[in-house]
């Protein structure tokens, strides 16, 4: 399995309270977010971990610490979206295995991860049903099948919130890299990655999601995130 961790991106609804740094540099508990993603994902062995930078990228691998990973670099970040960078990583995951994207500022736990890591309904995205009203990114499931997305659902149509990571299986990824190339081709770098499973919706291949409600995680977007998982960090402390 592949894991590939997208952070090239600034964060601009958050970057006046983190004073500008990459939002997966901010800290907790003394620990940038970006470490402490890649040593969670070292410690459970999943598979081979790449990343993707390209705002302060030198930070965010010095965030990193000692761990080994693969490395990409999206120059055109301040003009491009997820997709493109996603495109630079390219000859990492075009190989027939299992491949888990997730984005740089999302906050989990191993639960979570086990959670895609297991699950054998592919593609697939995670999401939250517990989160309706305060949802940022929404989605609309029936029977495990995504069949609406966007900022704008309103909540009668809301199933949940996304929670910014997805798996492709090794059956699925020479589709997703076709469509991923077509989209770059045709002037859609401003997309984002999750675009490229959104455009198979209504074509005859599914696109599930399952739900995590009861899993904590928080996407690093607004200054109330860093607060909930401050407070979550500060009520699971160890005894």
């Amino acid at each position: 399995m592949k894991i590939i961790i997208m952070a090239a991106g600034r964060g601009t609804r958050i970057s006046r309270h983190i004073h500008g740094k990459p939002k997966c540099c901010v800290e907790f508990e003394g620990e940038p977010l970006i470490h402490r993603t890649i040593r969670i994902l070292t410690e459970m062995k999943i598979g081979e971990v790449a990343i993707v930078t390209g705002y302060q990228s030198g930070e965010v691998l010095k965030a990193m610490g000692s761990y080994q990973v693969a490395k990409f670099y999206n120059p055109f970040f301040d003009v491009t979206n997820s997709i493109a960078s996603l495109w630079f990583a390219r000859d990492f995951f075009a190989v027939p295995d299992d491949v888990i994207i997730m984005n740089g500022d999302l906050f989990m736990e191993k639960e979570l991860v086990a959670s895609i890591v297991d699950e054998t309904r592919l593609p697939v995205f995670l999401a939250d049903s517990s989160r309706i009203k305060e949802a940022d990114y929404r989605f609309q499931w029936q029977d495990n099948i995504l069949k609406k997305y966007g900022k704008e659902l309103p909540n009668e149509e809301t199933t949940g919130e996304y929670v910014g990571i997805g798996k492709i299986d090794r059956r699925f990824i020479l589709k997703f890299i076709a469509k991923m190339d077509e989209m770059i081709n045709s002037q859609q770098s401003g997309k984002w990655w999750e675009d490229i499973l959104y455009s198979f919706i209504g074509t005859g291949t599914d696109v599930y999601v399952k739900d995590i409600n009861g899993i904590f995680w928080a996407e690093l977007d607004y200054i109330e995130d860093f607060q909930r998982i401050e407070r979550y960090l500060n009520e699971n402390k160890p005894q």
